[in-house]
């Protein structure tokens, strides 16, 4: 049996200087969905590092984290090394079925891949109705890449008819932070039919750390606990991820300056001729009948884009980090404009 082929992921600047050995140093990464503001952490004591993991400090985070998603009072908080960990995790419990699994739409592809790589046989559909249809229903919301949002009532309604059967619904919100909080399923985590992924490291511009959650009922925290085992989170990121997610003040400024920069990137990929058909405050998807050139001609001058070899006329933009990156991608979008 051959080896399943690997999924392209944004974030690869390793892969881009290969391909673009000529572009300038740095390069400007706008490929991947991550905040440009890092939360600004303290200095981390030396324990963190040279003793295991606390489970009181690992059972401390849980608890913020409840209280920063707004958690429902029957969910539980399960703290793993990213969502990437529970999204490879939860096909392999015994408690859950796995004949029948439907994605909704394009989105995140770690998904299906796992729910493949244990045996599921995975269909994308297009509507909820085909999700609840199956033992077990997963949706990115809002969707990566397109930004899609799903009311949470027609969610919830979805939940309730897998539940009825036994199947499950999983709605991954690693994209959620900077949306209305009546725009997440949080407070109804721990119900039954359905599990809540949330994401740490995209919000708070510290993917490095691996830290990310999963809200559920107790029938499902427990043997996603034994799964992922002791020390399943660092103790470095326990200590960032506690006072991350208690600052709800540093995390309300860094929405609102999100929204002006997306409102500043929309505008410059406007003048470039580019269609913006969706995203959300941390990243644009963006259609051009000349994308593939455009993702050249950026990755050229050390700005990596995010392609998609499925729909080869999109790109995604995230946002630069600093006026010196927006500079160069102002520059980059012109002499394109000129030139392509």
């Amino acid at each position: 049996m051959s080896a399943p082929t690997p999924i392209l992921h944004g974030g690869r600047v390793d892969l881009a200087r290969t391909l673009f050995p000529e572009a300038p140093e740095p390069w400007i990464d706008l490929s991947t969905g991550v905040s440009p503001y890092p939360y600004p952490f303290p200095p981390l004591a030396p324990e963190v590092f040279t003793r295991l993991p606390d489970v009181a400090a690992l059972a401390a985070l849980e608890r913020i984290a409840a209280a920063a998603y707004r958690a429902g009072p029957k969910a539980q908080v399960v703290a793993g090394a990213g969502t990437q960990a529970f999204i490879q995790c939860l096909p392999r419990l015994q408690c859950l079925p796995r004949s029948r699994v439907a994605v909704l739409g394009l989105t995140y592809e770690e998904h299906a891949a796992a729910w493949r790589a244990a045996g599921a046989k995975v269909a994308r559909v297009e509507t909820l109705e085909e999700i609840a249809a199956a033992e077990v229903g997963v949706v990115v919301n809002p969707n990566n890449p397109d930004g899609r949002l799903e009311p949470v009532a027609r969610l919830a309604e979805t939940a309730r008819a897998m539940a009825a059967k036994g199947g499950l619904l999983i709605v991954d919100e690693a994209f959620a932070d900077f949306l209305p909080a009546e725009a997440s399923l949080a407070p109804r985590a721990g119900e039954e039919g359905f599990l809540l992924l949330r994401s740490f490291g995209k919000a708070y511009g510290l993917p490095g750390v691996r830290l990310g959650f999963a809200l559920c009922g107790a029938a499902l925290a427990e043997p996603l606990r034994a799964a992922l085992g002791p020390w399943s989170v660092s103790g470095p990121a326990l200590a960032i991820g506690a006072a991350a997610l208690a600052d709800a003040p540093w995390l309300a400024a860094r929405g609102a300056a999100l929204a002006r920069d997306a409102a500043r990137l929309d505008g410059l990929l406007a003048a470039s001729a580019f269609e913006i058909i969706g995203g959300t405050s941390l990243f644009r998807l963006v259609r051009h009948a000349a994308a593939d050139r455009w993702f050249a001609h950026l990755a050229r001058r050390g700005i990596l884009t995010r392609r998609f070899g499925e729909r080869p006329d999109r790109l995604r933009f995230g946002l630069p980090a600093a006026s010196a990156a927006w500079e160069r991608l102002e520059r980059a979008l012109e002499s394109g404009r000129n030139g392509l």
